[in-house]
C-alpha cells in the first residue's frame, strides 16, 4: 500500500501529537516495511527526534514543491497538498492530528483522522475564541469527510459522538503507544549520571507534560504543603509553559516551596525513562486529557501513577493506580502519602502497572491500526 500523512506534528511538535505521530509512523515501517509511508509537511529540519526517518527505507518525506506552495505553506498545507497526494498515487491518507486537507477526496485517496480529544468544546473557557473556531471548522470537516475516524480512547469516542453528532459506527478506538525507548530500564550508572546532570533529589514526585491550567500543576503544589514533613518530599517537573507556569512559581514562592519544586527545562528525551524510573510517583491531577501518553510512559518505567477520577485516565492508568479528585489538594496530598509511606502499595502499584501498559505495546495498537486501514481500502 502507499499511504500519506499529514507530517506537520511529527516534525514540528516534540511533545504529545508529536510523540504519537512520530511512535506510529516508526511502527508502521519497522513492523509492516513492505509499504510505502510519504510524509507530507510544510517544511523539514532534521534533528535527533527524527533519526528513524533516515533509518527507514519505506518512509519519504515530501514538502511544497512548487515556489506558490512554498511561499504560503499553511495554504499547501490545507489545501494544495492534494494535487501532491494524487500525483504520487495516494491510497489512503492519515491526517493524524484531528484535521484533514479540505478537498482531500479529490485526490482520489481514502482518508482517515485521528482525533485526540474535544477539550476546546468541553472547556471551551481555556481557549481563545478564534481558536475555537478555527478547531471546530477543522474537526467539523475532518469527521463528515473521512471515511473512518480514529478516538484515541474510549472517552474521545464518546465526546465525537456526543458533540458532533457522529454515526459511532465510523470511529474505530485505536489507543496510542509510547516511544519505544521507555520499554528500556536504565543501569545504575546512567541513573547516577542523570540524577547529577539534572540535579535531581533523592526522592521525588515527578510531573510531565506542558504547564498548562488545564494539566492542573497548581494542584500538586498545593498538595506540598500538606505532606507530613517527616517525607520531604520534593516535585520535579518537566515541561514548558507561560502565563500559567508564572502563575504557579509565584505560588511555589510566595510558599516557600523553592527548594523542593524543581522546573527542568530542555531535558535529552534520552533521560526520561531514568527520570521516570527515580521516580517515587508520578502525578498527573488534569482536570481533562484525550488519553495520557505520560500515564503509560510511567507505567512503562515501573513508577506508580496517580491521576485523576473519570474521563479517560483509568483507560490510560488501569486498576493498579490511585485515582483522586483533581480538584481536592488533599485527596492528591493522602494519595501522595500513602504511595510514599506504604512501601508494598507501591510495589503492587509498580507490578501490576507495568503489566497493564502491555496492552499499548507498539506492535499491538499498530497492528489495529493496519487492520483499519485494509478494512477502508478494500
Amino acid at each position: 500500500m502507499k499511504l500519506g500523512y499529514d507530517g506537520k506534528r511529527a516534525v514540528f511538535n516534540m511533545t504529545g501529537l508529536g510523540n504519537y505521530s512520530r511512535t506510529l509512523l516508526r511502527s508502521l515501517s519497522l513492523y509492516y516495511p513492505d509499504n510505502q509511508y510519504l510524509l507530507y509537511t510544510p517544511a523539514y529540519e532534521h534533528h535527533q527526534r527524527l533519526d528513524f526517518l533516515r533509518q527507514s527505507t519505506n518512509i519519504t518525506v515530501h514538502t511544497p514543491p512548487t515556489l506558490i506552495s512554498r511561499s504560503c505553506k499553511p495554504l499547501w498545507r490545507s489545501y494544495l497538498v492534494t494535487h501532491d497526494l494524487q500525483s504520487d498515487g495516494i491510497e489512503l491518507f492519515h491526517g493524524l492530528s484531528n484535521e484533514l486537507p479540505y478537498a482531500v477526496t479529490r485526490s482520489g485517496a481514502k482518508s482517515i483522522v485521528t482525533i485526540h480529544d474535544l477539550i476546546f468544546l468541553r472547556y471551551p473557557e481555556l481557549y481563545s475564541r478564534i481558536d475555537r473556531k478555527i478547531y471546530s471548522s477543522k474537526v467539523n470537516y475532518a469527521c463528515r469527510t473521512a471515511d473512518r475516524i480514529v478516538a484515541v480512547s474510549e472517552q474521545t469516542r464518546q465526546d465525537i459522538i456526543g458533540f458532533l453528532d457522529v454515526d459511532p459506527a465510523r470511529i474505530k478506538v485505536v489507543y496510542q503507544s509510547c516511544d519505544r525507548i521507555f520499554y528500556q530500564v536504565a543501569d545504575e550508572a546512567y541513573k547516577r549520571q542523570v540524577r547529577e546532570e539534572h540535579g535531581l533529589p533523592s526522592q521525588y514526585l515527578l510531573y510531565v507534560g506542558t504547564i498548562e491550567r488545564r494539566k492542573n500543576l497548581l494542584g500538586i503544589t498545593k498538595a506540598l504543603p500538606l505532606l507530613k514533613r517527616s517525607l520531604d518530599a520534593h516535585l520535579v517537573v518537566i515541561g514548558r509553559g507561560r502565563a500559567y507556569k508564572e502563575e504557579v512559581l509565584a505560588y511555589v514562592q510566595a510558599q516557600g516551596l523553592t527548594a523542593r519544586v524543581h522546573f527542568l527545562t530542555d531535558v535529552p528525551f534520552a533521560d526520561f525513562p531514568a527520570i521516570y524510573q527515580m521516580a517515587s510517583a508520578f502525578v498527573l491531577p488534569s482536570l481533562f486529557e484525550g488519553f495520557g501518553i505520560p500515564i503509560t510512559e510511567a507505567l512503562w518505567s515501573n513508577c506508580p501513577v496517580i491521576t485523576s477520577v473519570g474521563g479517560c485516565f483509568a483507560e490510560a492508568g488501569g486498576p493498579s493506580s490511585i485515582y483522586i479528585d483533581p480538584d481536592d489538594d488533599t485527596a492528591v496530598a493522602n494519595a501522595i502519602e500513602r504511595v510514599l509511606e506504604d512501601g508494598d502499595l507501591a510495589r503492587k502499584m509498580r507490578v501490576d502497572g507495568y503489566a497493564y501498559v502491555q496492552r499499548f505495546r507498539d506492535d499491538a495498537t499498530t497492528a489495529v491500526m493496519m487492520r483499519l486501514y485494509q478494512e477502508i481500502i478494500s
